[in-house]
């Protein structure tokens, strides 16, 4: 495998890590590591292709796929395109802040626009959220939308190409209930003492 180390590049393809609201915002000042077969960059179109067995990986994000195509707009947002091989699915993974949880997707084609803050899996797409090393929920469909602005998912069936195992390309979920929080002012129980030994003046209902 081969590094991409060019420093022009970087602002581009940080667009598909940026921190969100509800994302790792560390993640926005971790270095980036990008590898790949191959690496293909259009200054004037402000453009870049990355192409065989791509991994990027960023703080807690980790993308892997066979290739990823990122431009950036005149207004700076920037916009992001993984692509699977044949028969296989491209992978995204990120932690979300001040949480042990983690967003892990996988789709025939991720796509994130930066300007809406929103990442869509398409094709065959599986979403999960893990909290800690347990699936929390998992979700399949044709295309799962993550709005990390408002941390709101939508799932479409679709109709042409349904998710595997899924008949007539409906929707597929599991979703677990959150655990449950102490209430804020809420009373401690309380705590019995522990039993006590006390002298008595009589042996057998006798006095001494």
């Amino acid at each position: 495998m081969k590094q991409a180390s060019i420093p022009l590049l970087l602002p581009l393809v940080c667009a598909l890590f940026a921190g969100t609201a509800h994302a790792e915002k560390a993640d926005s000042a971790k270095p980036m590591n990008v590898e790949s077969d191959a690496l293909r960059y259009d200054d004037l179109k402000q453009t870049s292709v990355f192409t065989g067995r791509v991994v990027i990986t960023k703080g807690t994000i980790v993308i892997r796929g066979a290739r990823v195509d990122v431009r950036q707009d005149p207004e700076g947002y920037q916009y992001g395109v993984v692509t699977a091989e044949p028969g296989k699915q491209a992978f995204y993974r990120q932690k979300r802040e001040g949480l042990d949880e983690f967003i892990e997707g996988e789709a025939e084609t991720i796509e994130y626009d930066g300007k809406a803050d929103r990442v869509k899996f398409i094709k065959r797409a599986e979403l999960r959220r893990y909290r800690g090393a347990t699936v929390a929920d998992e979700m399949t469909g044709s295309l799962i939308t993550y709005d990390n602005t408002s941390d709101v998912f939508t799932v479409d069936g679709g109709t042409a190409s349904p998710a595997p195992g899924v008949p007539g390309g409906r929707v597929r979920a599991v979703l677990s209930p959150k655990p449950a929080a102490a209430q804020p002012g809420a009373p401690a129980p309380a705590v019995q003492p522990p039993a006590q030994l006390r002298s008595t003046t009589t042996i057998g209902g006798e006095k001494k």
